[in-house]
């Protein structure tokens, strides 16, 4: 039998008869009986005998060496080779077999000694080998935390710490973590799901939570909670004319009231118009905790059911404009003729007494001002919103936006009422008080929009000179609106850029107030591309809520076919729901528009998505 070598590759040692050798290499027959050329450098013996039983000796003897011992006794500050610890551990009759034990050691004990060169270790100082057991010692204890996590899970038990961490391993997961690591892999045991699994145990709540859940933790990561921030107290406000009694027009269900209105008759048989919108701003210092607070949620939030506010309950209750008190407002008075032309402008900082809030649901039977109108008046200020409307009507035309012959659109309102049903109600967008409170908002919101941009002055601008509309920090067109200037002042309550833009406003019409923001400040560029953000998100999950319950109502109602009005290609909006859906079996020649009916194949709470099939077209009703 011929010359054996005994070398090292890719971390294993193996054995093999030698051909040839040279200075860098060795050629030889390996375990396998392939030819092979081995570098001199992986080579650490060349023995004679039996290639088979060396390596096997070697093994068994490197199994029962005691690393602990063989640290012992190598340990220290010098760098030493296998041979000498061969020695030190085995004695001076150590041979090759016992060399190779070493070697076999040295390498699978990575902690314990170093590699240093070719053959050449350093044992590991005291302390960071105490820290590497520990480490390891720390490893084995969490593999048994999650192996026991795992039985459990696959036993239909749900473990404490799992449970504590449940929202954020479905939604924010750490997959670092401990209780993520033993939910995957008990799952992928069970080959199911994560949601799944954590659903059969009990770690899912009802899905409206679930959706919650999610939505809180990637854009309230603090908690929806706003804390406790005091109110000021807003001294030596003029007072608006004793004859102005300002009145909201809002839904049943709104607590932020940021804007109310006012007609006054002048001598000269004008009007004076004001839109009063309520005033925050006027109480919020820069750079105040309040103010960081508003910079970080951006946006009131809405979903049925609920909703996540910007300012606090506090600060809300002492500016919203509730009736039957007088309340910090900046103010937009309007003369206009009898011709419903604007004759003069004017915008004030003041305190204005607000006689009623009125509530859509309410008054909007009542409220027909394109129908024969009375002397007498079945709600407060009914008379007020008559004329109103008119004037409304008039800057809608002036605007070139008037079209009483548009396709009509709705707006839904989703209320869950106790006995667990669902109820949708839906009204027409356009209706004549819609119409009249847009009109007068975009009235405010262009005409302030125009004074800050022909100041100089930095804010926030909505703006559209070609495609889609976006927010700028510099005023440009807005076609869809038809006007050269615009921007959101009338929600300060409900939404940064408003608050801004009002901070900004307030410094045009108070010369004591410095304004918020100069021109291409880098922090104003920050709020815009943040506020856009949550804004969207905020949006997508109220517009996702309203999807789920919208799948509720219809199981509710047991229905099996659905009215659909096609966008494109195979994209409906279902009638009478807020819900968007795609729909199988569209045949091509169906145009955008059009009416269709459409088959319900089926429901998925979890995704929320309703399976759809094209039934037929729908033919419109003679003279509609």
């Amino acid at each position: 039998m011929g010359k054996q070598i005994f070398y090292e590759e890719s971390g294993q040692f193996k054995v093999a008869e030698v051909v040839q050798e040279n200075d860098a290499t060795f050629l030889v027959n390996t375990a396998h009986g392939k030819r092979a050329k081995i570098k001199a450098s992986h080579v650490f013996l060349v023995f004679d005998g039996d290639a088979s039983q060396f390596l096997q000796q070697a093994a068994d003897a490197a199994a029962g060496i005691d690393i602990s011992l063989l640290w012992e006794a190598v340990g220290g500050e010098a760098e030493f080779t296998a041979a000498s610890a061969a020695t030190e551990y085995f004695g001076g009759n150590s041979g090759n077999v016992e060399l190779a034990a070493i070697l076999m050691a040295l390498y699978a004990a990575p902690i314990y000694f170093y590699k240093k060169n070719k053959g050449v270790f350093k044992a590991a100082p005291e302390e960071a080998l105490k820290l590497a057991l520990a480490a390891i010692e720390r490893r084995k204890q969490q593999e048994a935390q999650i192996n026991s996590w795992i039985q459990e899970l696959l036993a239909g038990s749900l473990p404490a710490a799992i449970a504590a961490d449940a929202k954020v391993i479905l939604h924010a997961p750490d997959k670092q973590s401990l209780s993520y690591k033993a939910v995957i892999k008990a799952a992928e045991q069970k080959k199911t799901s994560l949601f799944t699994l954590l659903q059969s145990v009990g770690a899912v709540p009802p899905l409206p939570e679930y959706f919650l859940d999610g939505f809180l933790l990637t854009q309230f990561p603090k908690g929806a909670g706003c804390g406790d921030y005091p109110v000021p107290v807003i001294n030596n406000l003029p007072v608006a004319d004793t004859e102005i009694r300002a009145f909201s027009i809002d839904d049943i269900e709104t607590s932020e009231v940021d804007d109310a209105f006012s007609v006054r008759n002048l001598p000269n048989g004008n009007k004076l118009v004001g839109i009063h919108i309520a005033a925050p701003a006027l109480a919020i210092t820069a750079e105040s905790p309040l103010e960081k607070l508003i910079f970080e949620r951006l946006s009131t939030v809405y979903y049925p059911g609920g909703k996540i506010t910007m300012l606090p309950d506090n600060w809300i209750a002492a500016f919203s404009l509730d009736e039957g008190a007088a309340r910090p407002a900046v103010s937009l008075y309007a003369e206009v003729n009898p011709q419903f032309e604007i004759v003069h402008c004017e915008s004030r900082i003041e305190s204005v007494y607000v006689d009623c809030n009125l509530r859509i649901e309410n008054i909007e039977q009542a409220f027909q001002p394109q129908q024969m109108r009375s002397n007498a008046e079945v709600f407060a200020h009914q008379h007020e919103m008559n004329w109103l409307y008119d004037f409304a009507v008039a800057r809608m035309q002036a605007r070139g936006k008037y079209d009483p012959e548009r396709l009509p659109q709705y707006d839904y309102g989703i209320k869950l009422e106790a006995d667990n049903k669902v109820r949708i109600s839906v009204r027409e967008r356009g209706a004549p008080i819609d119409t009249l409170v847009s009109e007068l908002m975009i009235f405010a919101n262009s005409t302030w929009a125009q004074m800050l941009d022909e100041a100089g002055m930095a804010g926030l601008f909505r703006v559209q000179p070609a495609g889609r509309v976006r927010m700028s920090t510099q005023s440009e067109p807005h076609v869809g609106l038809g006007l050269k200037h615009y921007a959101w002042f009338t929600s300060p309550l409900r939404r940064a850029t408003d608050y801004i833009n009002q901070k900004q406003l307030i410094s045009l019409l108070d010369e004591t107030a410095l304004p918020r923001f100069k021109p291409q400040e880098a922090m104003l560029f920050a709020i815009l591309r943040d506020f856009e953000s949550a804004y969207t998100a905020y949006n997508d999950f109220q517009r996702h809520m309203e999807a789920y319950w919208s799948l509720i109502y219809i199981q509710q109602e047991r229905l099996q076919e659905l009215t659909a009005r096609l966008i494109r290609d195979d994209l409906v909006r279902i009638e009478g729901l807020p819900l968007v859906s795609r729909v199988s079996g569209v045949p091509i020649d169906v145009i955008p528009k059009c009416q269709m009916k459409v088959a319900i194949t089926g429901i998925d709470l979890e995704q929320v998505s309703v399976g759809l099939n094209y039934v037929n077209v729908l033919m419109p009703v003679a003279g509609v």
